[in-house]
């Protein structure tokens, strides 16, 4: 059992009491924002947030660029993301989920790519291009980008990029020695394929009712 435990935390050995105690508080506000976006109420906003802003704050620290642009680009899309959900398409209805269009898609497309040539410009600027992390920091940066953008546009699409992302980031972030991280991508993956079957639903529901 000790060894189970060391081999899943020793990293923290090197880690401040205060910055395992705020990456742990991240990760539960983390996981309130996801469950609020399954739920798609409103609360996923500012508990992501909170979250967001504590990861940023974390990874500058510890020196990752992709996870750090990934928080702060969320933060930002949060609060675009509050606007939309929250304005009215008519006197009575906010934005309801739906499905991306033709030229969303385009948009899409265009910022997946857009995203990897940053991130690739951001690593090799601070001279961080240094290995295979490099790589999967740029692809899976790009998949959350697209993702979130979709998220606050209330598009069910954006449930199969934060599943994809999320399968990465779970080795991923332990490679790293971010194990409370990790843990939170592991669960993280399952409430978005729930949250896909969720949004269907109520997208199918809302469809049968106009």
């Amino acid at each position: 059992m000790l060894e189970i435990f060391n081999f899943f935390f020793t990293q923290y050995k090197t880690y401040s009491s205060t910055d395992i105690t705020l990456e742990i508080i991240a990760v539960i506000f983390g996981f309130l924002s996801v469950w609020f976006s399954k739920e798609n109420k409103i609360w996923v906003f500012p508990t992501g947030m909170i979250s967001t802003s504590i990861f940023v704050y974390l990874l500058l620290k510890w020196g990752l660029l992709g996870d750090m642009m990934i928080n702060g680009y969320y933060f930002i899309m949060s609060v675009y993301g509050w606007y939309i959900w929250t304005r009215k398409i008519n006197e009575t209805t906010v934005t309801p989920i739906s499905r991306i269009t033709s030229k969303e898609r385009q948009k899409g497309i265009i910022l997946f790519l857009s995203t990897l040539i940053f991130v690739f410009i951001i690593y090799k600027f601070f001279d961080k291009w240094t290995g295979w992390v490099a790589y999967a920091d740029t692809f899976t940066t790009a998949i959350f980008f697209v993702g979130m953008w979709l998220m606050a546009k209330r598009k069910i699409e954006n449930w199969i990029f934060w599943i994809l992302g999320n399968i990465i980031s779970v080795p991923l972030y332990f490679y790293k020695g971010l194990t409370f991280t990790s843990l939170q991508y592991f669960g993280f993956t399952f409430i978005a394929i729930f949250g896909y079957i969720a949004w269907k639903k109520s997208l199918h529901k809302n469809l049968s009712t106009s």
